[in-house]
């Protein structure tokens, strides 16, 4: 039995009324790389469990040879050892994709806050009520 738990997400209030916002877009993406990150901690672990089961699978197999336990049973607990490496391969490869888009959310955050920081503080620090987004769009 795997001692993972689910954790409860907590997410920031983003509701702007149907339009977009700076703050509400990086508390998202913000939020979205919190969790891929939890998600990757989570499938590490879950690969750690899966290898030490493999491991045990194994060793149960071998003090079965020696036992001399008739070999179809062996053979399945063989069988559940290689099964329980394939779990870990693959959560070990899903961790790392799911790393790769937390990098790449966190990348949007950072060009995010680079292009639209300065203006944001200036629309808050001009106390000027703005046209709604896409007034100044032109075709």
């Amino acid at each position: 039995m795997s001692d993972l738990v689910p954790r409860p997400v907590h997410l920031p209030d983003t509701t702007t009324g149907g339009r977009p916002s700076f703050l509400a877009l990086a508390a998202r993406v913000t939020s979205f790389s919190a969790s891929a990150f939890a998600l990757v901690e989570g499938l590490r672990a879950l690969r750690r469990q899966m290898e030490h089961d493999a491991d045990d699978a194994d060793r149960l197999a071998e003090m079965c040879d020696q036992a001399e336990v008739e070999p179809k049973f062996t053979s399945l607990i063989r069988e559940a050892g290689g099964e329980l490496r394939a779990v870990a391969t693959a959560s070990g490869e899903m961790a790392t994709a799911v790393d790769d888009m937390a990098t790449a959310a966190d990348d949007l955050s950072t060009s995010h806050d680079r292009e639209y920081r300065g203006v944001y503080e200036s629309v808050q620090a001009s106390g000027v009520q703005q046209a709604r987004p896409g007034f100044y769009r032109t075709r």
